[in-house]
């Protein structure tokens, strides 16, 4: 696997991955709290910071894992 097939591979993962670990933890905006124009399905504190660290290390595990799957010839994506 070449280092850019590598990275575009991990980029792809990491992607899928954020968006299936965004939505956890998330508690919304109390409506008394609410000023004028926000909107009332936001997250109250979204807490993106550790939802990026989560999301880099499960996509690492996925991508070792898709890696080896790849090295070893046990699925072939060539043919």
């Amino acid at each position: 696997m070449s280092l850019t097939l590598g990275f575009a591979v991990y980029v792809v993962i990491w992607w899928l991955t954020l968006f299936m670990i965004l939505p956890w933890g998330i508690s919304p905006i109390n409506p008394d709290d609410l000023l004028p124009g926000e909107d009332p399905g936001a997250p109250a504190k979204p807490k993106l910071l550790k939802k990026f660290i989560i999301t880099t290390g499960v996509s690492l595990v996925f991508f070792v894992i898709f890696y080896f799957v790849y090295e070893s010839g046990v699925i072939s994506f060539r043919e």
